[in-house]
């Protein structure tokens, strides 16, 4: 399938089966994989049916879909040592959706060797498509991004909210991000905040946006200095950055967070 077509495939099935359910999601339709950890309907037709297209496009591939791995934790082995990959967040930013926020997206992340090589960002409700590829650049329905210039005054937010509020070091206090990563690395990418830092590292929430950032301009790191890699099993903590130089001078304060225990 050529980027073109792994696009159309999420724009149809999420106007067929998420956009529809969209402030009309029936209590049978909601559910939880775990304490306040929601799943819909949506999230499992989009991914059975997006998954369904790739395997059957890339036999050899392995579709690591984030509701198929609450099924099934052993999914993650086989993605770490896979050499062609894809990643699949049916609706990423599912709290939003559910609540009725239009702050949602449908994204899939091709892996080649370890490195992330295509990355596709569909917000249905925002009518927005963000695809990037290695080597060959980031873009919103077809315009070219670029990363603006920093702010002076570094804008920094984060999706976990027990961090809202702290300040690294000298820099401003850090506000709550879009809590979605489907919106939060466009946001970005087109300059509404500078940094952002996340506890989470899940492959299936970073990998797509990760691309689109460094393609247009900026940085992705760990809090412990190492680079960002989806198929290894990292150190908890992540920094998104509009460039290298805001990179480092966050991954050097970044520590001061307190992360969750493994």
């Amino acid at each position: 399938m050529d980027t073109d077509d792994v696009l159309r495939l999420i724009q149809e099935v999420a106007a067929e089966v998420v956009t529809p359910r969209f402030g009309h999601l029936t209590d049978d339709e909601v559910g939880e994989k775990g304490p306040g950890d929601l799943v819909t309907a949506a999230d499992r037709e989009a991914e059975a049916r997006i998954g369904e297209a790739l395997r059957r496009a890339y036999p050899s591939a392995l579709v690591l879909g984030e509701e198929a791995v609450a099924d099934d934790a052993g999914l993650l082995d086989a993605f770490r040592t896979a050499d062609h990959a894809f990643t699949l967040d049916p609706v990423d930013g599912t709290r939003n959706f559910v609540h009725g926020s239009p702050d949602h997206a449908v994204m899939v992340a091709e892996l080649r060797a370890g490195e992330v090589v295509r990355s596709w960002i569909w917000q249905p409700q925002h009518e927005a498509a963000y695809v990037a590829e290695r080597g060959a650049g980031a873009w919103r329905d077809g315009e070219r991004l670029q990363r603006p210039p920093v702010a002076a005054d570094l804008h920094g937010v984060t999706g976990r909210r027990s961090w809202v509020g702290r300040a690294l070091g000298t820099l401003r206090a850090l506000e709550l991000t879009w809590v979605c990563c489907g919106v939060d690395y466009p946001k970005l990418v087109e300059g509404a905040a500078d940094y952002a830092v996340f506890g989470s590292t899940k492959p299936w929430d970073h990998a797509p946006g990760s691309l689109l950032l460094t393609e247009a301009g900026g940085a992705v790191g760990h809090f412990d200095g190492t680079a960002y890699r989806p198929q290894q099993d990292p150190p908890f903590g992540l920094v998104a950055a509009a460039d290298a130089e805001v990179l480092a001078l966050v991954q050097g304060l970044a520590g001061a967070l307190p992360l969750p225990r493994r």
